[in-house]
């Protein structure tokens, strides 16, 4: 056991992983719902090893590629029981895992982005969360045209945002440093 007093940043990761979670968090819309998929996936930190405190956060459009806020003037379509956020910790494995609906494109300025999840990390010794995108391997026609994909110059980079496909749903690994640390976003 170590002698030395915990910092800050050694409180702030913990916390979130104990004091934000709810029950049904993971689920963005209910079990059952037609088209539902997980995604799941691993974090693992700069050395490697599996994060078992970190906190996934979930944020998306509808099927239609609308949102369900102020900021959207389309308004959402209806999908009855999908929230569109979900949150979810890591297990002692480092796994979260996310029921959603898949989302479509989403209008912005510089043309449609192709469908994609935000995903907000948050764990120990960040202070900061941290904030990527997950995007679906079978749109590889809106991929290649998405505008925050194409800003990312490095191939192997850019492919870090690319889910697998999984028996049901997607798998998105997350790589918070080191050899295939996942692409995150100055927002």
């Amino acid at each position: 056991m170590s002698t030395h007093p915990t910092t800050p940043s050694q409180t702030v990761g913990p916390y979130l992983h104990i004091g934000l979670p709810w029950a049904d968090g993971p689920y963005a819309v209910a079990e059952g719902a037609p088209g539902a998929v997980w995604i799941r996936g691993t974090v693992y930190d700069g050395a490697g090893a599996v994060v078992t405190d970190a906190l996934i956060e979930t944020w998306q459009a509808d099927p239609a590629g609308r949102f369900d806020h102020p900021d959207d003037p389309r308004g959402a379509t209806s999908h009855p029981g999908f929230r569109a956020f979900g949150r979810c910790p890591t297990d002692a494995s480092g796994e979260y895992g996310v029921l959603t609906l898949k989302p479509g494109s989403v209008p912005g300025p510089e043309g449609d982005q192709a469908p994609h999840i935000d995903v907000s990390v948050f764990a120990r010794g960040m202070l900061n969360r941290v904030v990527t995108r997950v995007y679906f391997p079978e749109e590889e026609a809106a991929n290649a045209a998405d505008p925050v994909l194409n800003s990312i110059a490095d191939p192997e980079a850019r492919a870090t945002l690319v889910a697998r496909p999984a028996p049901d749903g997607y798998r998105f690994d997350v790589r918070l440093q080191g050899d295939g640390e996942t692409v995150f976003f100055d927002i």
